[in-house]
């Protein structure tokens, strides 16, 4: 989870149509069929889920255990409105659902440091025989990098899945989490990761929800050109911070580099007390 807190994007839910704003899958993702045969109807229904590199299928026939625990997790999530309007950012009550459902089965941040190692061999010529034939005699060096990989961190580290959610920091720290994934995976430390974002069904729901709230549960306001004025909840949460179209963007791009990743969007199913809108 970024520490970054976006809250500041006065701007709100400017026009997501941009260069960089992805919702749909590319060519280089997995197949829906895929998704549709591996993960369970419900979770289908409650979350958007992209899988790249054949994520879904590492995960339900590899790391099966760990999957299961991920998917009791995820099943488990639901949200109010009043966390959604809520100050914090990252920090919110809202990242640390998830935390509370994995850390205790042993689902840790991890940091990964590392020297490389090269090894150069060659042979050289030391002479030549009375016969004119060269005489080779076999050299070789080590050159060592240190801290080659130096702390790449993932919030949630478990017998080689990673697993990591980004609410609401600056859209920069999903390029942060994907090259720790791949990071570790080039390490061999981990198999696929799995990274939790808002939605892109989320997003129009946010201008539903009226007033932002300090973390004190007291309304917040802002002041426009020297008048208080209510700042709402979808002031909070612009097209510059950590959600679907941001993330998906990276994955068609193939930010994760080798890394299998399965994305997973927050929508409206998982939030509990939306507004009813009008029949």
């Amino acid at each position: 989870m970024g520490a970054d807190d976006a809250e500041d994007e006065e701007n709100g839910l400017e026009d997501v149509v941009s260069s960089d704003v992805q919702t749909s899958p590319s060519d280089v993702a997995d197949p829906q069929s895929i998704i549709d045969s591996k993960i369970p109807a419900d979770i289908r229904k409650k979350y958007e889920l992209l899988s790249y590199r054949n994520a879904t299928v590492i995960l339900s026939e590899s790391r099966r255990a760990q999957f299961d625990e991920l998917l009791e997790a995820l099943r488990n999530f639901t949200i109010s409105a009043d966390m959604i309007r809520t100050a914090g950012g990252n920090e919110s009550e809202i990242p640390k659902l998830l935390a509370a459902a994995l850390r205790p089965r042993n689902w840790h941040e991890t940091v990964v440091r590392g020297d490389l190692l090269v090894s150069l061999t060659w042979r050289e010529q030391v002479g030549v025989t009375k016969k004119g034939k060269p005489v080779f005699k076999e050299r070789s060096q080590q050159i060592k990098r240190e801290r080659y990989l130096d702390g790449h961190k993932i919030d949630f580290v478990k017998d080689r899945v990673a697993f990591d959610m980004e609410w609401n920091s600056k859209d920069q720290t999903f390029d942060r989490d994907l090259y720790a994934f791949n990071a570790f995976f080039l390490s061999g430390v981990i198999d696929v990761g799995v990274l939790v974002t808002r939605g892109a069904t989320l997003t129009p729901v946010l201008k539903e929800l009226g007033q932002a709230l300090k973390k004190d549960g007291t309304p917040e306001f802002k002041i426009v050109q020297g008048n208080k004025v209510a700042r709402m909840t979808h002031e909070k949460y612009g097209a510059s911070t950590t959600w679907w179209g941001k993330l998906i963007y990276r994955l068609n791009a193939g930010r994760n580099g080798g890394c299998p990743v399965l994305a997973v969007g927050i929508t409206p199913a998982c939030v509990t007390d939306l507004p009813k809108k009008p029949t």
